[in-house]
């Protein structure tokens, strides 16, 4: 904008001058306004260049207030900063860590020479199921992920005697692309599976496979597998999914099953869960609604000691675009035990 007000201004200021000038004079003077137009427009055309070659800088602060009937708590969430950009029209990158409790979450590049062949090597989200690739926090209207998400998915996943909290993420390499204009794409990965910025500590690898179909705009169906062996005691750690989400930015229905086994202690234990979601933006975003039916089960052998069922309403609302609050209502079912929890968060971006 600055650019163009020079140039007219430029070109005003010879208007006025034109009228005492001779007609050799006002060549002249029209070739030294085109010389320092076309000087202009080629600083302009490097800054932007190198503008477009930084990193862009991005990341938001959640702040949550949780009360569950025996206790009530201020908690900072997470707090991230994401750094963003492109090597070249082929390769892009993004690095993103967490400071509330400092985490190397995404440090990855991506290399796209075509969309039906894209190669992602180093730390990133698992492309297992459709939560947990395409739902960020900041996109989602409820809270808190479902319990199979948290459970089967890495984001509090007990394994033998350890806790796996990855955020969903794993270090690898995973060959994707898209099919006939995104109607169909697939992943094909290959993870350590021992958790972020970890070496493995076995000689297997996880392998992660996945289809997402998409028949009809706004549609997507998905199904995925994974498979490992966790930890020097080769604990079995396999899971497969099913799902299925319609979204046309106003209207969203999204629902999905995860089942598998996981290793402990010289057995396998069989655990599964499933969720289902509706919710409706209105207001042009700024307001939306949704309700959530979540159930898990730790061990279907005995799957009435150990399972559990969420019911959770809740809404958001965004008054400008860098800020947003969410307000949750879960009833949680449990075995002898029913309690009911209210949480609240406030997310600022930048």
């Amino acid at each position: 904008m600055k650019k163009f007000l020079l140039v007219i201004f430029l070109f005003s200021a010879f208007a006025v001058s034109a009228q005492t000038m001779t007609q050799e004079e006002q060549a002249a003077q029209i070739a030294r306004l085109t010389e320092e137009v076309n000087t202009l427009k080629q600083k302009g055309n490097t800054w932007d260049k190198i503008l477009n070659a930084m990193p862009k800088v991005s990341g938001y602060v959640m702040g949550r207030y949780t009360y569950d009937g025996d206790a009530s708590t201020f908690r900072l969430r997470r707090v991230r900063v994401s750094l963003t950009g492109n090597l070249s029209p082929k390769i892009d990158y993004k690095f993103q860590a967490e400071l509330s409790s400092f985490k190397l979450l995404d440090a990855y590049f991506n290399y796209k020479p075509f969309d039906e062949l894209k190669i992602k090597a180093g730390q990133f989200k698992v492309p297992f199921t459709i939560e947990n690739t395409d739902f960020s926090p900041t996109k989602m209207i409820l809270i808190d992920y479902p319990m199979v998400i948290d459970r089967l998915v890495g984001n509090s996943e007990e394994i033998g005697e350890t806790t796996l909290k990855t955020t969903g993420r794993e270090l690898g390499i995973d060959i994707h692309g898209s099919i006939g204009d995104g109607i169909l794409n697939y992943d094909l990965a290959v993870f350590n599976g021992n958790g972020l910025n970890t070496t493995d500590n076995n000689k297997s690898k996880d392998v992660v496979g996945r289809l997402i179909f998409s028949p009809i705009e706004n549609l997507k169906i998905s199904g995925s597998y994974y498979w490992g062996e966790f930890d020097e005691n080769f604990y079995a750690r396999e899971r497969y999914s099913v799902g299925a989400v319609y979204d046309n930015q106003k209207l969203i229905v999204r629902a999905e099953y995860i089942g598998g086994k996981t290793g402990f202690d010289g057995y396998e234990v069989d655990q599964e869960g499933w969720y289902a979601l509706a919710g409706y933006r209105f207001c042009e975003g700024k307001w939306s609604v949704a309700a959530r039916y979540d159930t898990f089960t730790d061990d279907t052998d005995i799957r009435s000691l150990t399972e559990q069922t969420n019911y959770t309403i809740g809404g958001a609302w965004k008054p400008a675009k860098y800020f947003r609050l969410q307000a949750n209502y879960v009833h949680k079912d449990m075995v002898g035990d029913h309690r009911n929890v209210v949480m609240m968060q406030a997310t600022v971006s930048f």
